[in-house]
């Protein structure tokens, strides 16, 4: 199968157990899951699917020359989104907004009901072994360092506010490496220009106050919808658009449900008020510290660079949005 990717490019994918899970039914569904959550209103990528960014961690594993037990474990790393990605975490209340892990904690319990089990025993692979983190050092690595997930949705994202700048974006990749199981940059300066990027679309994107809005507008107006039955619990685990024409016919009887649906897509404003707000939102902010070679020295740029601890210091928690509605 040629595969287009908007990041990588034209690639062949030949791997029947890649293409079985690919072709199936329930990794199909992240075409239709939008990465951010609500983003046509917000952001300037509208398209930019879970499909896609999980088909591009794998891409990005096989440029690292990982197993292809560690890229059948990417391909597969976001099964479990729900409508809207991350906005399920501003639904589900008993789950943390700061933390964004809803898909995780369900994570086991939902690949195991799908047909994704089968298609790896077919090709000889246990899906208990596919998704046990421990057997990939490299998968889920926690903040500050680098993995594959964060290296690819934040190339992507960048690409996607500037289309123009896939080849430099690409130029990062070319200076990365892998090393004692660690993504390793060449030297600092390259380290410190994907360090730089990364800030940039964590303050712009991840933890903005325009993603707070998408996501606690978004999530008020699929809570009223579910409380009213107008949805139901496992209708969030079907697509954006399946969910939105489910909920559509209740917009004429429901003033309360047209004033949400306002508000998501900002026909009514939302301001940050200090003084005056209506809702409190965490976003989960993001930092990277990534691993580079000074004279011949494993270091982090945050060793080179005292201004880098500062910043890790103070841009790692989430960030707090007091959101005022105009109505």
């Amino acid at each position: 199968m040629l595969y287009s990717d908007p990041l990588y490019g034209t690639v062949e994918i030949t791997e029947p157990v890649v293409l079985g899970i690919i072709e199936s039914p329930d990794f199909q569904r992240l075409k239709w899951i939008d990465q951010g959550g609500y983003s046509k209103p917000f952001f300037p990528w509208e398209g930019h699917s879970r499909f896609e960014h999980s088909v591009g961690v794998y891409l990005l594993l096989k440029r690292f020359w990982a197993s292809q037990e560690e890229q059948l474990a990417w391909l597969l790393h976001d099964i479990s989104h729900g409508a809207f990605s991350h906005t399920l975490d501003y639904v589900f209340a008993e789950w943390s907004q700061s933390e964004q892990n809803h898909q995780d904690n369900i994570f086991e319990s939902f690949i195991k009901k799908t047909d994704i089990p089968n298609i790896l025993a077919k090709y000889g692979f246990d899906i208990d072994y596919i998704i046990d983190d421990s057997h990939f050092p490299l998968k889920e690595t926690a903040l500050p360092d680098l993995c594959a997930d964060r290296i690819d949705y934040s190339l992507r994202g960048a690409m996607y506010y500037d289309s123009q700048r896939a080849i430099e974006l690409m130029e990062i990749l070319d200076h990365l490496t892998t090393q004692d199981n660690k993504r390793i940059f060449e030297d600092y300066a390259w380290a410190k220009k994907y360090a730089d990027l990364f800030f940039h679309i964590n303050d712009t994107y991840y933890s903005a106050i325009e993603t707070a809005i998408m996501f606690e507008t978004s999530a008020d107006y699929l809570k009223h919808a579910w409380e009213k039955w107008y949805i139901q619990h496992d209708d969030f685990y079907t697509t954006d658009a399946e969910v939105l024409a489910k909920i559509a016919p209740y917009h004429v009887q429901d003033e309360q449900l047209q004033l949400y649906r306002d508000r998501m897509n900002r026909v009514i404003e939302t301001t940050h008020n200090p003084d005056n707000y209506d809702a409190e939102v965490f976003c989960k902010s993001r930092v990277v510290d990534p691993l580079c070679m000074v004279d011949g020295q494993i270091k982090r740029v945050s060793d080179v660079n005292e201004w880098w601890k500062e910043i890790l210091k103070t841009h790692s928690k989430a960030k707090r949005h007091l959101l005022k509605y105009e109505r």
